[in-house]
């Protein structure tokens, strides 16, 4: 703690003194002084031409256009072309629907592309194939095995590609099955 008396001991030490005294100095330079040259620039900045300002560009009149449906299909409405009957049995939800009690494999939180085929292993009437998977762990799969973020399930493992049958939406409601494969990586490390 400082005490009022020791404050002019401070002030006295040779370097405090000497920082104070400039302070004082470069503040002293900012007041008052002869701004004789910035009052010349600001003059003659106004004294200039204003620039001439480009005109607005015209508005160009569109005309409108009235949508009359009449005797064609509501754009907006879901059918997609369907009859009504058809839709609503489509998005009702009694078909195809990927099973979500079943237990998920380690496969199936890489996306598709992402995995690779590198090779097949053959034991007597076995077949497994070889996925490589984007954190660089090799998998052993099997035909029934299911891999992919659309529920996709191994139908066939071929020397070439792994063939398999995924269950997607179909933007209606509902989903459906698409065929899918994966092919074997050549030249990746």
């Amino acid at each position: 703690m400082v005490r009022m008396t020791q404050i002019p001991q401070i002030l006295a030490t040779p370097g405090r003194l000497l920082l104070i005294g400039a302070a004082a100095l470069s503040l002293a330079g900012c007041l008052g002084g002869d701004m004789h040259d910035l009052r010349a620039y600001v003059a003659e900045v106004k004294a200039r031409p204003a620039p001439e300002i480009e005109p607005l560009p015209e508005i160009k009149h569109v005309e409108g256009f009235i949508y009359s449906a009449r005797d064609r299909r509501d754009p907006f409405s879901p059918d997609m072309g369907m009859g009504q009957e058809k839709a609503e049995e489509v998005s009702g939800g009694t078909g195809l629907r990927p099973d979500p009690n079943r237990r998920k494999e380690e496969l199936e939180q890489f996306p598709l592309d992402t995995l690779r085929m590198v090779g097949t292993l053959d034991q007597k009437t076995q077949v497994w194939a070889l996925i490589k998977s984007q954190d660089g762990v090799i998998h052993r799969v099997q035909p029934g095995n299911y891999l992919g973020q659309n529920h996709g399930q191994i139908s066939q493992i071929g020397e070439e590609k792994i063939d398999l049958t995924e269950i997607v939406s179909d933007g209606r409601g509902g989903y459906q099955e698409r065929q899918a494969s994966i092919g074997l990586a050549g030249g990746e490390k």
